[in-house]
């Protein structure tokens, strides 16, 4: 199975922590979301939890204890976002002109402000997802057929083709790959 061996790969490459939180409820999370979630991502999550990996890319999970990192208050929050950038006359994305298509968030870049999507199809399955990336401060977008496992996997191993991505290895070349825990980063989460 593809979504195994990226994961195998994944960890081999950036190890997870030993304990990541577990996530609370995925039915409850894909109520909320109006849609199943696909299964790469629910294994990426279980094994590494909110985070980041090389400093640079942020996993959203459902019912994060930061609710930066959580999965359902960024959707609510980047569609809101989207949405007035929009009204304004910026261009949605081609996939969005199909009727019922919509985003729903994965991850973001901490640094620039960039954010990961899925594009969501109607009856499209959401392991065919498509990923979308949409950098922080513009309007430019950029799509990759694959799953969301499999994209953070070529960003992280310098692969992807991808024009945003591309200083993580023109400039950070990290030895070696790492993955911190939302606490680890943030300290115990408020409240």
């Amino acid at each position: 199975m593809v979504t195994s061996d990226a994961l195998d790969a994944l960890v081999r490459l950036c190890p997870p922590p030993v304990d990541p939180p577990p996530v609370r409820d995925w039915t409850e999370a894909e109520h909320a979301l109006g849609t199943p979630l696909p299964t790469d991502y629910k294994q990426l999550v279980e094994t590494y939890g909110d985070g980041v990996f090389d400093e640079t890319v942020w996993l959203l999970v459902p019912g994060s204890a930061y609710a930066r990192f959580d999965l359902c208050a960024q959707t609510t929050d980047r569609i809101d976002i989207l949405e007035s950038l929009w009204e304004d006359g910026e261009e949605k994305p081609d996939g969005l002109l199909e009727s019922g298509a919509r985003l729903v968030p994965w991850a973001f870049d901490g640094g620039s402000g960039a954010f990961l999507y899925w594009l969501v199809r109607p009856g499209q399955h959401p392991d065919e997802w498509t990923v979308l990336y949409n950098e922080g401060r513009g309007p430019l977008w950029e799509a990759h057929d694959m799953g969301c496992l499999a994209f953070l996997l070529a960003v992280l191993t310098g692969t992807a083709e991808t024009a945003y991505f591309g200083y993580l290895y023109e400039v950070l070349k990290p030895a070696e790959h790492h993955f911190a825990t939302a606490g680890q980063v943030l300290g115990p989460p408020s409240g």
